[in-house]
């Protein structure tokens, strides 16, 4: 089933209003994830990235160079990405995160900066795993 693009228009950088409608429910979620990577890197910077018309607006929370966590808006949900370095990887890969996390990110294509995944964000059971990738991430 092919998702709907939403944010899609350059000009227009999605409000906390428009975000929270599109999302419905999940926006709650949304910002607990938020909350929480900023209480473990208060540094965070946080912004809204628009890398093309393919793929609409995303949000990002970076540390001076790099993205930590990327959130990526749907209609009725969202989804988190992450890219991890080799250091990273392995350590996702002995962590007790969820299996199906692991072997995405497993079968995933090996870039410059390293492999990625996406997460569903639907429901608060994934928040664990969540949290144990971005305290992952900002260890390596």
């Amino acid at each position: 089933m092919e998702e709907q693009l939403i944010f899609s228009d350059k000009s227009h950088k999605p409000a906390d209003e428009e975000l929270g409608s599109v999302l419905g429910q999940t926006y709650q979620l949304w910002l607990e994830i938020r909350k929480m990577v900023l209480e473990k890197y208060p540094a965070g910077k946080e912004e809204w990235n628009y890398p093309g018309k393919k793929y609409g607006w995303s949000f990002r929370i970076k540390d001076k160079k790099r993205a930590i966590i990327y959130f990526l808006p749907k209609v009725g949900c969202f989804k988190v990405a992450f890219v991890f370095g080799q250091k990273a990887f392995n350590a996702v890969m002995e962590s007790t995160v969820d299996e199906q996390i692991k072997s995405e990110l497993q079968a995933a294509k090996v870039y410059a900066e390293g492999r990625g995944v996406r997460i569903d964000v639907k429901q608060e059971q994934v928040l664990g795993d969540i949290e144990k990738l971005v305290e992952i991430k900002l260890a390596h």
